[in-house]
């Protein structure tokens, strides 16, 4: 870890971060599966059940992708149990921040307000862990609850200024076709664009949905990182954290769709595929695939990815442009090597984070794997994979 990467991460959480006994914990970032060679795609779930199947794993759990905003979830169920676990003195019982230990909402109204909710329905969850405190890894729906801003700066101008531009160009080139003029590639090939502007502003507004305070906005949770008596991030498996999730029923908690697959069977992953082939037909991101029969402590130690993103032909045009599929042969030329190896390490920094919090480590000793994530963040790597 270099120097400057330390002092990034130093500087971030003295001035924006969250009140530092409730950061017990930050999210690594995710591989992409190897890059596909089919016909129109980028990244297809082929190449994350081979890589999986590779490594000796007969299981996996396929887990719909949401497309929102990480969201790490620290709940107490009051007050006093928020200062006897976590030293929290000054009357609040949660925190909701984001992967970089910054709070979710600025307005600390809204904030107070989301903690009482989640509070609200996650009581039958502690009950049933035997827990008055929680640690959740969620995905905060919509997307523009949080990235609004971005979308309007980085998105939604590109489809204003194309939704602008390119029938007027349509327009003009139809007009010189009819006078005799040879421009029919041109003008197909900006039709084609057109076509792609289109699908562009469709793909990323499917994430954005009006909230006026906390209406309209929904929580996530996929993973239980820590209560009461340990760290099921840690030792349990995934088909454990689905399993115990599914006790929320609660109208802000949104559910997390998954297929459990066999990857010993063709006809289970093929169906794998068509499921994710539905996903983002409908207009979802696409999933999560991740290793099944080992705890997560046990795939760290073989260095095994924790769980590869697999996105859909749609939600790329957000990440790469209007008209990346005219350009594949050129974007399959990506290195992942940086990335896939970041997200192992920012996993085993994550898992030594909760397993010190968890066994009563001091805040300090919490904090080395927490802030060694947040400065591995600051590396060079290419922020679309």
């Amino acid at each position: 870890m270099r120097e400057e990467n330390a002092a990034a991460a130093l500087e971030i959480m003295s001035r924006f971060a969250v009140d530092p006994r409730w950061l017990v914990y930050l999210p690594p970032t995710m591989a992409p599966p190897a890059t596909s060679t089919l016909d129109g795609y980028l990244e297809h779930p082929a190449q994350a059940l081979a890589e999986f199947a590779a490594a000796g794993v007969t299981e996996i759990v396929c887990e719909e992708k949401h497309m929102g905003s990480r969201a790490i979830v620290v709940l107490a169920r009051d007050a006093a149990a928020a200062a006897t676990r976590l030293g929290v003195t000054d009357g609040s019982s949660g925190i909701v921040y984001t992967r970089t230990g910054r709070p979710f909402f600025d307005d600390p109204t809204r904030m107070s307000e989301l903690v009482a909710r989640l509070r609200t329905a996650c009581g039958p969850l502690m009950d049933d862990l035997g827990s008055p405190w929680l640690v959740l890894d969620c995905e905060l729906l919509p997307w523009s609850a949080k990235a609004g801003e971005l979308i309007r700066d980085q998105y939604a101008s590109v489809a204003a200024a194309a939704g602008a531009a390119l029938p007027e160009a349509i327009t003009a080139l139809e007009r010189a076709a009819a006078r005799g003029l040879d421009v029919g590639d041109l003008l197909t090939h900006t039709r084609a664009r057109a076509d792609n502007a289109r699908r562009f502003r469709e793909a990323y507004a499917r994430y954005c949905w009006p909230v006026d305070g906390l209406e309209g906005v929904r929580l996530a949770p996929f993973q239980i990182l820590a209560c009461e008596g340990g760290a099921p991030a840690v030792t349990e498996p995934h088909s454990w954290h689905l399993a115990t999730l599914a006790l929320l029923d609660d109208p802000l908690i949104a559910e997390t769709r998954h297929q459990f697959v066999d990857l010993t069977s063709d006809t289970s992953r093929g169906a794998a595929t068509a499921w994710w082939s539905q996903l983002t037909d409908a207009g979802g991101e696409g999933m999560v695939v991740k290793p099944l029969g080992s705890t997560p402590a046990e795939l760290a130690h073989r260095r095994i990815q924790p769980g590869i993103k697999v996105r859909g032909q749609e939600y790329l045009r957000i990440i790469y442009g209007p008209d990346y599929t005219e350009h594949l042969a050129v974007l399959r030329d990506r290195s992942l090597g940086r990335k896939r190896s970041m997200a192992l390490r920012e996993h085993a920094l994550g898992l030594e984070a909760l397993t010190r919090f968890a066994d009563g480590d001091p805040l300090w000793r919490v904090h080395e794997p927490v802030f060694a994530v947040l400065a591995l963040e600051s590396e060079p790597v290419d922020p679309r994979l």
